[in-house]
C-alpha cells in the first residue's frame, strides 16, 4: 500500500483528498505547514508527497527541495490551481516528478500516481 503525505494549507483540500484516497486504499497523512510535513516525514515512511505550491509558512518549492535533499526516496508531486508545464516543473529544480492541477479529482489522482510515480497503488485505481 502506498503511503502519501498531502501538504496543503487549505483544510478542505486536505480532508477531501485524504478521504477519497483512503477509500481507494491508500494510507494518507496530511500536513498544513512545512514544520508539520517535516514531523510526518521524520516519524513515518512516505512514498509520495503531494505539495501545494502556496503554503502558509513557506512555498511548496522550498519544501520539495528540502525533501529531495533530506528524504531522497520520497517522490514529490506539486499541486496548484495554476497550471505548470512539465518544463516549468523541471526548471524549478526541486525534484518533483510531476504536477497535478487543482481542484483534485480522486480517480484522476489515483490513475496519475500509477502512471507518473511508479508507486504500487491499490488495484481499484
Amino acid at each position: 500500500m502506498a503511503r502519501m503525505l498531502i501538504v496543503d494549507g487549505e483544510n478542505s483540500q486536505r480532508r477531501a483528498l485524504s478521504a477519497g484516497l483512503s477509500v481507494e486504499g491508500f494510507e494518507v497523512a496530511f500536513a498544513a505547514s512545512f514544520q508539520e510535513a517535516l514531523r510526518t516525514l521524520d516519524s513515518s515512511p512516505i512514498d509520495v508527497a503531494m505539495i501545494d505550491l502556496m503554503m502558509p509558512d513557506l512555498n511548496g518549492l522550498e519544501l520539495a527541495r528540502h525533501i529531495r535533499r533530506a528524504f531522497p526516496g520520497v517522490r514529490v508531486v506539486l499541486s496548484s490551481p495554476y497550471h505548470l508545464s512539465a518544463r516549468q516543473v523541471e526548471r524549478a529544480d526541486c525534484g518533483a516528478v510531476a504536477f497535478v492541477p487543482k481542484p483534485y479529482k480522486v480517480g484522476e489522482i489515483c490513475r496519475f500516481l500509477r502512471a507518473k510515480t511508479s508507486v504500487l497503488t491499490p488495484a481499484s485505481c
